[in-house]
């Protein structure tokens, strides 16, 4: 099985996101931190959206980052010009694959398979390498699209994108999906582009790597259209941790780079997200911190290090058990003893039913001095 190879497409599909404009200097900026974390190429832009874009795709090229530079294109000679002016690496070349997008875009599959040897030999002229993307891979004619990555194969396209989308695939469907392009484009790599809209990103991806999909199409914090895309974290620590593979991801600039394009994106990052939430690496059940003082992997996946963050205190509230309570003094080089320890237990947790919410560390003295008088 290949190492996965990840494409980041947060300036192209994540900026999609409804209202989402980045700047030049915001754009260098996450380029800057997806190059620090080892992402291999980066969908950078849509030329053909206007002159400004062009300026922008050729300032990321002066800056000689690591990463390959990819420009996304409709299927036009026009497209594909603008890219050219882009000083991108690559081209991606997309078609419409579903009878419903086909239909509405007026376009029949001999005209597809037409401009697919068309614009795949203009682009091989031009470019290090073309690829092609079955957009609504998910709702395709499937014996069309078996003609479709056949001829895209044979036609010199280094990978096919099998776009999901409006996000109808599953994990298992999206299995099946991979082995049958597999079948038809065997030397063909395979990549796969997942939305989200009913919140199977992450496990899509991950399955279509399991299948065969070497390249995966991901963005940061998973921003896109609608629901967004499978997030890079997510990706690369699900197959860390549940499939034991070594992505070739640096994650610990994964939270610097999620809250970075949080700011700039203007969407906030929920405290329960994976990976990066700020709940992720909290604790206050009484029965988990009691083992978790013990061994931090008892009831928490990974240490927060490495996803670059710094392992959390203990939240002290109505969950709280005993041996929290002796750790927040013991961390305060106070000597309590077990009695007085249970009393303010009993009153945090009365307090925290209270007020709804987790008690402040002030809050905690308070009820302390109060028990001594």
């Amino acid at each position: 099985m290949r190492k996965p190879y990840f494409i980041d497409t947060t300036l192209r599909d994540g900026e999609q996101a409804p209202g989402l404009a980045f700047s030049l200097s915001q754009k260098l900026a996450l380029c800057e931190l997806l190059d620090k974390a080892g992402v291999p190429e980066l969908e950078v832009g849509i030329p053909a959206m206007s002159e400004n874009e062009v300026n922008d795709l050729a300032a990321i090229a002066r800056r000689n980052f690591h990463f390959k530079r990819l420009a996304w294109c409709r299927a036009n000679e026009r497209d594909i010009r603008q890219a050219v002016c882009s000083h991108v690496n690559g081209v991606h070349i997309s078609f419409p694959v579903s009878p419903i997008l086909q239909n509405a875009m007026g376009k029949n599959s001999a005209w597809i398979l037409q401009r697919l040897k068309e614009l795949i030999s203009l682009s091989l002229s031009e470019f290090e390498y073309v690829t092609i993307g079955a957009q609504d891979a998910g709702r395709a004619d499937m014996e069309f699209l078996r003609e479709f990555v056949s001829e895209a194969e044979l036609c010199g396209a280094s990978r096919v994108r099998l776009a999901d989308t409006v996000g109808i695939l599953n994990p298992f469907s999206t299995s099946r999906l991979v082995q049958e392009v597999h079948k038809y484009a065997p030397f063909l790599e395979i990549e796969i582009h997942a939305h989200n809209d009913l919140g199977m990103a992450t496990a899509n991806t991950v399955s279509a790597y399991i299948s065969g999909a070497s390249c995966l199409s991901v963005t940061v914090n998973g921003i896109g259209e609608r629901a967004g895309n499978a997030a890079l974290a997510e990706v690369a620590m699900a197959l860390n941790l549940s499939e034991n593979i070594d992505c070739g991801i640096n994650t610990a600039i994964l939270s610097e780079l999620s809250y970075l394009c949080a700011e700039i994106s203007h969407h906030t990052i929920s405290v329960d997200k994976p990976i990066v939430g700020r709940d992720v690496i909290r604790h206050e059940s009484g029965i988990h911190v009691n083992c978790l003082l013990k061994d931090r992997n008892t009831y928490q996946l990974f240490p927060a290090a490495m996803v670059g963050r710094q392992e959390s205190d203990f939240v002290y509230g109505m969950h709280s058990g005993k041996a929290s309570i002796e750790h927040f003094f013991n961390a305060h080089k106070m000597n309590v003893d077990e009695k007085v320890c249970i009393k303010i237990l009993e009153e945090i947790k009365t307090e925290s039913n209270l007020q709804g919410r987790d008690l402040k560390e002030h809050e905690i003295f308070e009820i302390y001095n109060k028990i001594k008088i």
